[in-house]
C-alpha cells in the first residue's frame, strides 16, 4: 500500500509536468478556470481570501507553533514533533525548489489579488496537503470513535480542497498547478511517514531484542 501510494503520487506529478511542458493541459485549465471564476460573488471572494490566507506561510507558522505545543504538552509526543516539523519544513523548500525548476508564469486572465513568483506547483496546495495530512496522521490514534476519525478526515479533506480551490478562484494559479501541488505534497508526506515508521520499527526491534545468555 505504501509503495502504491508513492508510485501514484510520483506518476501523477510526473504526468502533470509532461502535460504542462507540452501545453496539452491548456484547454483543461481554461475550462476549469472559466467555470470557477463564473461563480464570483463578493461573499465568495471574501471567503476565498480567507482560505487563501489559511494556506499561506504566515498562518502555517501559527499552526506549527500550536502543533508543537499540543504534541508536546497535551499528547506528550517526542519523536512525532520532529516528524511534524520535518514534513512542514520539507514541504516549504520542495515547492520553492520545484517552482525554480519549472519557471511557469502565473495565469493572466482575471486576477482578484496580485502576487509574484512562479506558478507551478502551487505552494498553497502543497502545504495544505502536507499540513492537514500530517495532522490527520498524528491525531488519528487519539480519536477513540470511528465517527470522530471520519470527521477528522472530512475536515482535512475540505481544508485541502478549499485552499486549492481558492487559488484558482482568485486567479493566481492554474488548476494544474494545484493538482501538481497536491501530488508533490502527497509524495513528500508519504515518504516522510514511511521513513518515520521504518525508523521507529528499527529502534523498537533494537531495544526489544532479547539476546540469549552465554
Amino acid at each position: 500500500l505504501k509503495f502504491s501510494l508513492l508510485l501514484i503520487t510520483l506518476v501523477g506529478f510526473g504526468s502533470m509536468t509532461l502535460l504542462i511542458k507540452d501545453n496539452d493541459i491548456v484547454l483543461f485549465d481554461e475550462i476549469i478556470i472559466s467555470f470557477i471564476q463564473n461563480l464570483e460573488t463578493p461573499f465568495l471572494t471574501a471567503t476565498m481570501n480567507f482560505f487563501s490566507y489559511i494556506g499561506s506561510g504566515s498562518f502555517i507558522n501559527i499552526i506549527v507553533v500550536l502543533g508543537v505545543i499540543i504534541l508536546y504538552f497535551v499528547l506528550h509526543y517526542r519523536s512525532e514533533i520532529l516528524l511534524f516539523i520535518f514534513v512542514l519544513m520539507g514541504s516549504h523548500y520542495i515547492f520553492r525548489f520545484l517552482k525554480e525548476i519549472f519557471h511557469r508564469a502565473r495565469p493572466d486572465l482575471h486576477r482578484l489579488i496580485e502576487i509574484g513568483g512562479y506558478s507551478f506547483p502551487s505552494g498553497h496546495a502543497t502545504n495544505a496537503m502536507t499540513v492537514y495530512g500530517i495532522l490527520s496522521f498524528l491525531l488519528w490514534r487519539h480519536i477513540p470513535t470511528s465517527w470522530g476519525r471520519k470527521l477528522l478526515i472530512l475536515f482535512s479533506t475540505i481544508m485541502i480542497l478549499t485552499i486549492g480551490f481558492s487559488r484558482i478562484y482568485l486567479g493566481v494559479h492554474y488548476p494544474s498547478d494545484v493538482l501538481g501541488g497536491y501530488f508533490a505534497g502527497a509524495f513528500w508526506l508519504s515518504v516522510s511517514i514511511w521513513c518515520f515508521q521504518y525508523l521507529k520499527e528499527k529502534i523498537y526491534e533494537k531495544t526489544h531484542t532479547k539476546y540469549p545468555y552465554i
